[in-house]
């Protein structure tokens, strides 16, 4: 579909897809986004998943009408993005690849070649000249790859932005941006704050008025300026809301029945909150909550001397993520030797700037008098 006059959108929705990555639920599936510049010059913007090759080299086609491109930009090697280069390739063999000197030897390492004689290895500042759009390249790596990089196009003020602010679910997917987005970037960018810092303060130095990720719509206007507002705050490890996040387990009930006690007692104190059952829900949507909260309780039971399986999962997550700069709260139950606290708190060690919060409340198989005023006076500090 055409976008502009010369801008036109060649990529795919894919609703068959389960998990993305092989790991994250899409219930609204997702969009490998590839554009065409039409001008002197033709430049298509990167491929898509293996899976919709054929597809997409006959988007390209028609959106060639007849021409044939000249340049094939690759911002990202992820397979998702870069499995019908070669493809294209074939089907296209006047065409040139532009891309980082670390995105050939990826390449070679999936396709068996680097494209020797049909390349252009671009770095921080080099242009592409197209006729009336100039792509000028910004060097992003780790967001979220080694190789990566984005382009900016003064011509239409547009940043060509990579797996950078991108969303979970197909284009036709009416949903909120914030919502998947917020998973996305946690689940698969969050770990490099620091070099998703490093880029924003790169384009903010650029006239950016349309931003075209690799996954999800097209920002600009408001939506642009709230994305751009979301990830300095994602990226610099801050808390979006005020509120708690309460993630428990439970494995007969009584863990559970504390962690709504609590819930209770701060909601009648005027403070939002977020419950999740790590063992029923998408851990994904827990690390999202955990990262948009300033404050969190963490309430589980000791198992076989350790913790409750998906509350382990779930703090590897977080720490494997950066999770920094919170106010922690600790639950924990056991019948005769209780020592989930102590596991909780060494998996916490390795988080910057983590603060546990007293009391730690000690459970042994039920809540009772004393346990129940731990857990008064936890919502007090809490709150």
């Amino acid at each position: 579909m055409p976008m502009t006059d010369d801008i036109r959108y060649v990529g795919v929705n894919d609703r068959e897809v389960d998990l993305f990555e092989g790991l994250y639920v899409v219930p609204n599936g997702v969009a490998y986004n590839s554009y065409v510049i039409m001008d002197e010059k033709i430049a298509v913007m990167d491929a898509v998943d293996a899976r919709f090759g054929d597809a997409w080299v006959n988007n390209v086609r028609e959106a060639l009408s007849g021409r044939k491109p000249d340049y094939l930009v690759v911002h990202h090697m992820e397979p998702d993005h870069s499995a019908a280069i070669a493809l294209f390739m074939e089907a296209f063999p006047e065409a040139v690849i532009v891309s980082s000197a670390k995105a050939f030897p990826m390449m070679k390492a999936f396709f068996g070649t680097d494209f020797d004689g049909r390349r252009i290895i671009v770095k921080e500042g080099d242009k592409l000249e197209l006729g009336k759009h100039v792509l000028q390249f910004i060097t992003a790596p780790m967001v979220h790859w080694p190789e990566v990089v984005m382009s900016y196009d003064a011509c239409d003020k547009t940043l060509y932005s990579a797996d950078g602010f991108g969303k979970f679910g197909a284009l036709d997917a009416e949903e909120d941006w914030a919502c998947e987005a917020r998973r996305y970037y946690f689940g698969i960018v969050g770990k490099y704050g620091a070099q998703v810092q490093a880029v924003l303060k790169k384009a903010s130095g650029l006239d950016i008025r349309t931003i075209r990720p690799l996954h999800g719509p097209v920002l600009e206007g408001e939506a642009l300026t709230r994305a751009l507002e979301l990830y300095d705050i994602w990226s610099s490890y801050r808390a979006e809301s005020e509120g708690v996040l309460i993630a428990y387990t439970s494995v007969y009930g009584h863990t559970r029945v504390a962690a709504e006690q609590l819930a209770d007692q701060l909601r009648a104190k005027g403070v939002k909150v977020a419950m999740q059952d790590l063992a029923r829900c998408d851990i994904a949507e827990a690390v999202e909550d955990a990262f948009r909260y300033d404050r969190m309780v963490l309430a589980t039971t000791t198992y076989n001397a350790d913790i409750f399986p998906p509350m382990r999962q779930f703090l590897t997550w977080l720490s494997e993520r950066g999770y920094r700069n919170r106010k922690v709260g600790l639950i924990e139950n056991g019948s005769w030797a209780p020592m989930a606290a102590k596991v909780m708190r060494a998996m916490l060690g390795g988080c910057k700037d983590v603060t546990i919060v007293e009391p730690v409340v000690k459970i042994q198989s039920a809540l009772n008098t004393e346990s129940a005023a731990q857990l008064d006076t936890l919502a007090e500090a809490m709150a």
